[in-house]
């Protein structure tokens, strides 16, 4: 049974998840891809006032296809992207922005790990090639910023979510399981190529 994390996350929450274990969020999260990952790792604090505070957050590496209804933005698909392109501004937006959590696919590496460990967050794996499964946990499209800088799948998109459903694969010690699926896979192919 998945745990519901109410957002924004405290410290204390995110230090008790453990590794494997399935969470659903309720809240706001906030999608974020390279563009925005290189803007806010960059600008200035007093540039930061455009746009909502961002301590606290939870980062989803996301480029969501939108559409307009009834004169409101709506989520069409929201799957997760491949978070290892992020790795070299992860770790300074964890420290900065103090975030609680990441969610993408595929895990990061080891200044991220790190960045989770120093400042209290992690890494929550969404399931790649549900993009419109996911989309149906998204209630509510509440913001947007530099859709006109950046264009719909860079942009920041402020995203009200139901039970949105993750796994943590990165905790908030320093441990990640996809690390371990790294070094099981070595083991296990040198013991093969072994002949054992």
């Amino acid at each position: 049974m998945a745990r519901v994390l109410q957002l924004p996350l405290s410290e204390e929450v995110v230090r008790s998840l453990a590794l494997n274990e399935q969470v659903e969020l309720c809240g706001r999260i906030y999608t974020a891809r390279d563009a925005v990952h290189k803007y806010l790792a960059n600008v200035s604090d007093a540039e930061l006032a455009s746009i909502p505070d961002l301590r606290q957050a939870v980062f989803y590496h996301c480029g969501p296809v939108v559409i307009k209804q009834d004169g409101e933005w709506k989520i069409t698909a929201a799957g997760p992207t491949t978070s290892s392109r992020e790795e070299p501004y992860m770790a300074s937006l964890i420290e900065r922005f103090s975030l609680r959590g990441v969610i993408g696919k595929g895990g990061m590496g080891e200044q991220t790990a790190a960045a989770c460990r120093d400042f209290g967050c992690v890494y929550l794996h969404a399931v790649g090639g549900a993009a419109q499964v996911l989309a149906h946990a998204v209630k509510k499209v509440s913001e947007v910023y530099f859709l006109e800088e950046f264009g719909f799948p860079e942009a920041l998109w402020c995203l009200e979510v139901e039970n949105f459903p993750a796994v943590v694969t990165m905790d908030a010690y320093g441990n990640s399981l996809h690390q371990q699926v790294k070094q099981d896979s070595r083991v296990r192919l040198e013991q093969l190529l072994a002949g054992k």
